[in-house]
This record gives structure tokens, C-alpha cells and sequence, in this order.
């Protein structure tokens, strides 16, 4: 038909839209039988399915009640099953719910279907864990089709997400393409005579049919802000930091003005909830010739700046970006989801630059500006991106290591500043590193 998409690739794409390559090795460790998880990974899966089907018939508006945080409930679950509760091969537990119908309104505004929702977390296929806990001490699983994390959490983080989430609510009714995380449920699992395990259950912004080649979390602080792992152990399951990130982005100019606006947005919000610590996600794969190309684009090439076929190239790329929208109109109109959408498959190019870390110019509030270092080199990519770790308040402990790293660094240089200045360093961030392609 003259577009080069793939049907049969987009009709794959929405039955699972995280199917990997079959070369692609998924990370992380699969939960069975024997591992020290399992029985949390069971009663992780039975409560998830209870409470799923619980309020699932349950069909009213939202109630300022249901965000009370006293709004939660907890469900014995014995082996030997209960007139509510089927029989399981673990140890008794408790199950706690956290305003459950409020999620469940999240859960519909997400576009998230409760049979696959159930299916993606409590079905035969076992949850993998990954390897190494986040800096806080959580541990995070994932689902097999990559499209849910579980992340577990502190109490006081959970009281901030139960805190904030009339707010949060309001704000993805308001803006469906915020990049905050999405949440889709809060839980608690305590087996008799065990310890208490809190965890939220949120989208995987990495859920993608490409490969993630770099990962980079970024705050727009500079202190400590760089991987410790040398160049040469550095693969596509490292996450790098701000100090060495070496590219800019370029975006096409609606993009590019969706972003800032978008950002700001979130900022805002996040900053009026005295939110801090916050990170843009980012994940990039790089487009090369061979990259089968899943989006039916043509092939993005890279280009270093020494070429002269500059307006040539210009407008071959105009007809690129033409393309992928016309092909998201065409699945808009068709009535399915875009594909592209701002963090998420979104097509751009990356200029590389110096590494920050090589600068030695930190000037108050972050970086400077930086000038792309000269050799030009270009790649096309897509991107993906969203801000995480969004439960972190700026509480009496923040504000004791603000006080202590001050002392040993310039007090605009580090991550735990109040809010205010935390949004706007992060804001002024954003806007170096994504440039609007022109």
C-alpha cells in the first residue's frame, strides 16, 4: 500500500505491546518454586486477583470517601480458602488494600483492561525479579510481558502516594499525556507471624518491541551523579546518571513544545504536592540500518555533521517525521492508540556531545550550557521517558541531608533541595538536554 507498515506487525503490536525480539534476553530472575519469594510472589498474585474481581462490578463515580486514607482493607487469606478467599499452597496471610476503588477509576483512565491486568500479573507466567534493589533498599518485579513493575516501598512512601492522590487523580484527568508514573494499585502482604511487605504496582516506562540500548536517570544535580561502573562494564542494563550523559535531543518542533509544556505541568504539580528527588527515566534506542523497523518508518540513518547535504537531509527527515504522523492519524482514526506518543516511542535524534563529567563547570543551580562538542556525530533513535520515583517528600530527613551535603558541596550541586528549587533546576534541565530539531 505504499506506507511500508507492516499489518501484520501492527496487529502483534496490539495484542502485546511489549513483545520483544526473540534475541532479546529479558532482564531479571524468574520467581519459581524454591526461590525465597515465592510464597510472596503467591500471595502477591491471589490478593491481586481478589481485589481485581472485587470491584470490578462496581460501578459508581468516586467519592471524595474513597481517598480517605483510612480507606483500606484488610482480607484474611487461610490455606484452606474461605467463603471469600480460594485455597492457595502458602501460609496464611493478610491482604491490605489501599483505596481500591480509586485505583480501579486509575486503572480505567490508564486504558489498563482488568482481565489483562489480572492475566499480565496472576497468570501461569511467573513474575522475574531484578537483580539489584534501587539505592532505597526496594526491590523491584516485573511481569512477563514487561508491561507492570512491582516496586516495593516504604510505609511513609505510601502514606505520601495516599496523601497526594485526590491530586494525582485530578491531574491525569486533566492531562492524559503527563509523564508522572502511572499507578495502578497500592498492597500489602503479611503473613502470620511475618513482617509487613508494602508495593505499588506501576507501568513499565521500558515496555517497548525495541531494544533499550542506553538508560539514564537524570535529576539535573551534579553531586555524585555518575555511574560507578568503568566504561568497559557499561551495556544496555546500566543506568546511567547525569555526569555522564554525553548526548543532547533533538525534537521535532511539536513535539519539542508538547514536552515543555507537558514538564512544566508536572513540575508544577509535583511542586505543589512538596514533592522532590524526582528523575527523568530515559531510554534510548538507536536506529541503525538494520534495525528491523517494527513503526513501518523508512530507515532513520546516522549522519555526522561534515556532510554538505544538509537541506537534502532536512527535508528527507521532514518526510520522515510526515510519515510517522500520518500513520498515527491512521491509527487514531481507526480507532486505535498511536503509537507514537510524548515518552514513548518517539522518534528523535540524538547529538552527541561532551560528557558532562568532563566539564569542570558547575555553576550554581546545575549545568552550564554546554556546546555540542565538535565532531557532530548524529544518530537517529527513539526515545522514551518519564519522571519516577515521585514519593519522596521533603521531610525532616531530606532536609537534615541537605544541611549535611551542603557542607561538603555547592548547595545547588546536590539532589535533596526544597521543592521549589528542585522543580526549577529540573525544568532547566530538561530544556538543555531536548532541543527543538530545526
Amino acid at each position: 500500500d505504499g506506507t511500508g507498515l507492516d499489518r501484520d506487525g501492527i496487529k502483534q503490536f496490539r495484542r502485546n505491546p511489549c513483545c520483544f525480539t526473540g534475541e532479546v534476553k529479558k532482564p531479571g530472575q524468574t520467581i519459581s518454586k524454591g526461590h525465597k519469594n515465592y510464597d510472596l510472589m503467591l500471595n502477591l498474585q491471589l490478593g491481586i486477583r481478589y481485589s481485581v474481581g472485587k470491584h470490578a462490578s462496581i460501578l459508581r463515580e468516586l467519592k471524595p470517601s474513597d481517598f480517605d486514607p483510612k480507606e483500606k482493607f484488610w482480607t484474611r487469606f487461610p490455606p484452606e480458602g474461605s467463603k471469600i478467599t480460594p485455597p492457595h499452597q502458602s501460609v496464611e496471610f493478610r491482604w491490605k488494600d489501599y483505596c481500591p476503588l480509586v485505583f480501579r477509576h486509575l486503572r480505567e483512565l490508564f486504558q489498563v483492561d482488568p482481565a489483562d491486568y489480572m492475566l499480565a500479573i496472576c497468570g501461569n507466567d511467573a513474575l522475574r525479579k531484578l537483580s539489584s534493589p534501587g539505592k532505597s533498599g526496594s526491590f523491584f518485579y516485573l511481569t512477563q510481558d514487561d508491561r507492570f513493575m512491582i516496586k516495593t516501598v516504604k510505609k511513609s512512601e505510601v502514606k505520601v502516594l495516599i496523601r497526594m492522590l485526590p491530586s494525582y487523580y485530578q491531574h491525569f484527568c486533566r492531562y492524559e499525556n503527563s509523564l508522572v508514573t502511572k499507578f495502578f494499585g497500592v498492597h500489602c502482604v503479611k503473613p502470620v507471624g511475618g513482617l509487613k511487605t508494602r508495593f505499588i504496582v506501576m507501568g513499565n516506562l521500558f515496555c517497548s518491541e525495541y531494544r533499550i540500548h542506553r538508560r539514564f536517570d537524570l535529576k539535573g544535580s551534579s553531586h555524585g551523579r555518575t555511574t560507578d561502573k568503568p566504561e568497559g562494564e557499561i551495556d544496555e542494563t546500566t543506568t546511567l546518571k547525569d555526569l555522564d550523559l554525553n548526548f543532547v535531543f533533538r525534537l521535532q518542533r511539536n513535539w519539542f513544545q508538547e514536552l515543555m509544556k507537558q514538564i512544566d505541568r508536572d513540575c508544577e504539580f509535583l511542586e505543589a504536592e512538596k514533592i522532590m528527588d524526582y528523575s527523568l527515566l530515559v531510554g534510548l534506542h538507536f536506529r541503525d540500518d538494520n534495525t528491523g523497523d517494527k513503526m513501518g518508518l523508512s530507515p532513520f540513518l546516522l549522519r555526522t555533521g561534515k556532510t554538505d547535504s544538509y537541506q537534502n537531509e532536512k527535508f528527507m527527515r521532514g518526510c520522515r517525521f510526515l510519515e510517522a504522523e500520518l500513520q498515527d492519524m491512521d491509527r487514531i482514526l481507526a480507532g486505535r492508540k498511536p503509537l507514537i506518543r510524548l515518552g514513548a516511542n518517539m522518534p528523535a535524534r540524538a547529538e552527541r556531545v561532551a560528557r558532562r563529567s568532563d566539564f569542570d563547570q558547575y555553576t550554581p543551580g546545575g549545568f552550564s550550557n554546554l556546546t555540542p562538542s565538535s565532531n557532530g556525530e548524529i544518530y537517529e533513535v527513539v526515545l522514551y521517558f518519564g519522571i519516577i520515583d515521585i514519593l519522596q517528600d521533603y521531610d525532616i530527613s531530606k532536609k537534615l541531608e541537605h544541611a549535611y551535603k551542603s557542607l561538603q558541596a555547592d548547595p545547588t550541586s546536590i539532589s535533596a533541595v526544597d521543592p521549589k528549587l528542585y522543580s526549577k533546576r529540573f525544568r532547566d534541565f530538561i530544556g538543555r538536554i531536548f532541543i527543538e530539531d530545526r
